[in-house]
């Protein structure tokens, strides 16, 4: 990550680098989430001449496995399906991505970046050698194009597919307790909000409630979301994850077609996933840590620390 950041951070002029560095201390721009087509903080793609667009693109290769890049890549050039979808009034385009660099890469052992644009937001901060990489958005609108009743692009199709398996899996009592209200929120609940509070109730049902089967399946949907990070990351990420302290929430339809959303929560673990907008083609997923987003407390206790004042002789 250092030497892409430091490659792509050479390939911009001073224009483009003055909009793209951000100083580490910035909270405001640093713990910034915004999966809308709204103006953010850094560089535009659009503004980048080829190499530094190509050395953009391959920071982002480092924070993503080769599955959640090709669906990250695939959000990206959904944009160009979108804006035919609305007879091109809003203009949208798959250069309209920006990247941001918080701190110096080469030089400070604490600094992060993020790549992050319509339906998507990839958040990196770094600590020596701790990376802490969450909030990590994937969204899709459409979230299928399909033709003569096939799919023919589904981003978040392993996102939706293996949670509805989880809730027909269950027995009657547990998916009861799963199912926490039948109709589905307009959005993920933690939406832009640059802290996250753990424990969004109801809970739904714990993980430690239900059969191996369901049990195993609820396994494979956290793994799925760990698993948009690099292997060893996600290694990582996953030692901290025991399902018997998972909870899973089902909101709205559990009929495929029909708007829904569901939720994953654990210690310092928040994955949220709807369908529910535009007829329940327009899904958005993210996976959080509340405890550790952006660098969370650690980075901000490392700070007090270093900022302490002396203690005076005893």
């Amino acid at each position: 990550m250092r030497d892409r950041a430091a490659a792509l951070l050479g390939r911009l002029d001073s224009g483009q680098r003055s909009v793209a560095i951000h100083a580490f201390s910035d909270d405001a721009s640093r713990r910034w989430i915004e999966y809308r087509p709204r103006p953010r903080p850094g560089t535009g793609l659009a503004d980048l001449g080829g190499s530094a667009r190509k050395a953009a693109h391959q920071l982002l290769a480092t924070a993503l496995s080769p599955h959640a890049y090709a669906q990250a890549m695939t959000i990206i050039a959904l944009e160009e399906v979108l804006d035919r979808a609305e007879g091109w009034r809003r203009g949208r385009h798959s250069n309209d991505y920006w990247i941001a660099v918080f701190g110096d890469p080469e030089r400070d052992d604490r600094w992060g970046w993020r790549f992050e644009g319509h339906h998507l937001s990839v958040t990196m901060t770094l600590d020596g050698d701790q990376i802490y990489p969450t909030p990590l958005f994937l969204g899709a609108n459409p979230a299928t194009v399909s033709h003569a009743g096939r799919s023919v692009v589904q981003p978040l199709a392993a996102e939706e597919d293996l949670a509805r398996a989880l809730l027909e899996a269950m027995g009657p009592n547990a998916r009861a307790d799963a199912v926490t209200s039948s109709a589905a929120p307009a959005d993920i609940l933690s939406g832009q909000k640059p802290r996250v509070d753990a424990g969004i109730t109801p809970l739904g049902v714990r993980g430690d409630r239900l059969g191996p089967t369901a049990r195993s399946l609820l396994a494979h949907l956290a793994a799925l979301y760990l698993d948009r990070l690099p292997p060893d990351l996600s290694r990582l990420e996953a030692e901290r994850l025991d399902t018997r302290e998972l909870h899973f929430a089902w909101e709205g339809s559990a009929q495929p077609g029909s708007g829904h959303y569901y939720r994953l929560q654990g210690p310092d673990l928040l994955i949220e996933y709807d369908n529910t907008q535009d007829d329940a083609n327009h899904a958005h997923s993210v996976l959080r840590r509340p405890d550790s987003d952006f660098g969370g407390d650690p980075l901000a206790a490392h700070r007090a620390a270093a900022h302490a004042a002396p203690a005076a002789p005893g």
